[in-house]
């Protein structure tokens, strides 16, 4: 005899349903009857860590890499409250994030009985996550529960942005009926197609167009169709600084990197002089525009975010990216492919295997070399050098929190990647990243994950650093992170050479193990920085001074 689905269950159906692929989590005891349903029925792989930010941000990545959910299960209180700051990374950074918390029952819910892992009230946590997510839901009610549970995912689904769902504990083996699957909300055809003739309109007459993408191009999975647009049109394609890695594998010459007064010279005046930017899902940031000069032209741009468009002072709501994207090409069919009109980024290779001392600029010279003989690899990164780091390495796929710009995302998140994609990844960190969650790695042994770790060690936090060289507040010490890989289940190395690093790279891609990951410390002098956080540096440094004397002359 068939007996009813529970609701924990349905909930684990429903997100596969809507494209999550697995669940990562920490138990606690308010979440440990959905822990149970997880373990025991196994519809979504469940992978547990050591500390929440790490869930998160592995969670995190693993919805950016399959450009699917991810999901985050913790416990009550302790558990969700640790998980803050990760989820406000994927709100920043639009990633659609589910994340999943028990809750009390609702008999432990007394009138003057204080809970453990209570804050003020018991929906104080549920108010906290109404700042940091896009749509909420408490599953207190079995049957109003499978409609929340799509109202909410498709919400996430929709907007990629997190969502928060509260599952009491004594409600997770209640009979429940299955989740409906909602379709994507549809927009208005009459204003998708009028938008879509005021952006074809605005290039022909532009004379120096250029795209713009960002994340969300990834997140709506719109690479393809973005990159035949440019190959439709002939137009010149840059990515933003958190947008690296979206369109490699299209086609498309080697695409550079906007960076604002980091940028090269040639991409900036290709940028900064374009009479109309057309912009897919950028973000607009300090991070992604880096002090950019004044004649940066955003308020005649064409803006695509978030399902609404604006060109120049003219405003379209409810515009999914996708069927803008349709529109503009069902419009240019009869059009044939025109040459893109870019050069072509070009990127460091041929490492001299010498006894000179390692730069970061060197660590992407030594990967693009890599990637040339045996292929692409995904990458995770921290923030810090190692992500202006990754602006040097040939296009691929990269999550990295380049706006919110959060130490931590590093490790965490290419274990998710790995999970999620089944590929091993890249991950590069600097020594204050690993610090935080490098720990992580432990779990690389029950999981079956092999990363291969680059671990910029300058101790220092050199980004800090940069900005306040005076302060000694950014000093760090020498934790050997590669003499401690072995406890932790993996083969650790220390370089300081650029023979050492060919070496210990060549090493871990040629000798690799399930489960054991390949910590490679790459030691660094204080005050060494890569090319592009140099550019950085130097931009921001004199456009800020710039500023300051204008102000001071008013």
């Amino acid at each position: 005899m068939n007996t009813q689905a529970t609701l924990g269950e349905v909930l684990l159906h429903g997100l596969r349903a809507y494209g999550a692929t697995e669940v990562f989590g920490i138990p606690g005891d308010f979440a440990l009857p959905f822990f149970r349903v997880m373990e025991e029925s196994e519809i979504l792989p469940l992978h547990t860590l050591s500390h929440e930010p790490g869930v998160g941000f592995a969670a995190d990545a693993a919805g950016r890499i399959n450009r699917g959910l991810g999901v985050a299960a913790v416990t009550y209180g302790a558990g969700a409250l640790n998980l803050i700051n990760t989820v406000a990374c994927a709100y920043a950074e639009r990633s659609p994030l589910v994340v999943i918390s028990g809750a009390p029952s609702r008999s432990e819910q007394i009138d003057g009985l204080v809970l453990h892992h209570q804050t003020r009230t018991l929906d104080s946590q549920y108010r906290m996550f109404e700042e940091i997510t896009c749509a909420q839901t408490r599953l207190d009610d079995v049957n109003r529960a499978p409609q929340e549970i799509a109202r909410v995912l498709r919400a996430c689904r929709d907007h990629a942005l997190p969502v928060y769902i509260e599952l009491p504990r004594d409600m997770v083996t209640a009979p429940c009926a299955p989740v409906p699957f909602l379709s994507p909300a549809q927009a208005d055809p009459s204003a998708v197609a009028e938008c879509a003739e005021e952006i074809l309109t605005r290039l022909r007459q532009a004379k120096r167009p250029v795209v713009m993408v960002d994340a969300e191009v990834r997140r709506y999975d719109c690479e393809a169709a973005v990159a035949a647009l440019v190959r439709r049109l002939g137009l010149p394609v840059v990515t933003t600084f958190m947008g690296r890695g979206v369109l490699g594998g299209h086609g498309l010459p080697a695409l550079d990197t906007y960076l604002g007064a980091a940028s090269r010279p040639e991409v900036r005046d290709q940028v900064e002089d374009a009479d109309f930017l057309l912009m897919f899902g950028v973000i607009p940031s300090d991070t992604n525009f880096a002090e950019p000069r004044e004649r940066l032209g955003l308020r005649s741009a064409c803006h695509v975010l978030g399902r609404d468009v604006r060109i120049g002072h003219h405003h379209y709501h409810a515009i999914p990216l996708p069927d803008l994207l349709s529109a503009l090409l069902s419009r240019l069919e009869e059009q044939t492919d025109q040459p893109v009109r870019q050069g072509g980024a070009t990127y460091a290779r041929g490492l001299s295997a010498d006894d000179r001392d390692v730069t970061p600029s060197d660590v992407a010279c030594a990967l693009n070399d890599l990637f040339a003989e045996h292929g692409p690899m995904p990458m995770a990164s921290d923030i810090g050098d190692c992500m202006f780091t990754a602006m040097e390495i040939d296009h691929g796929a990269l999550v990295g929190p380049g706006f919110y710009a959060t130490m931590g995302f590093g490790v965490p998140a290419g274990l998710g990647v790995q999970a999620a994609s089944g590929q091993r990844p890249i991950i590069l960190v600097g020594d204050g990243a690993f610090q935080m969650t490098g720990w992580e790695l432990g779990n690389c042994r029950h999981n079956g994950w092999n990363p291969i770790v680059i671990v910029l060690n300058n101790r220092s936090w050199e980004m800090l650093r940069a900005f306040q060289p005076a302060s000694r507040f950014n000093n760090l010490s020498d934790w050997h992170f590669a003499d401690l890989s072995p406890a932790l289940g993996g083969r650790g190395q220390r370089v300081r050479t650029r023979a050492e690093l060919k070496a210990a790279l060549d090493q871990a891609v040629r000798s690799p193990e399930e489960g054991r990951f390949d910590l490679i410390e790459v030691m660094i002098d204080p005050g060494c920085r890569s090319a592009t956080l140099t550019r950085f540096v130097e931009g921001i440094s004199q456009a800020r001074a710039k500023a300051a004397a204008a102000m001071a002359a008013e």
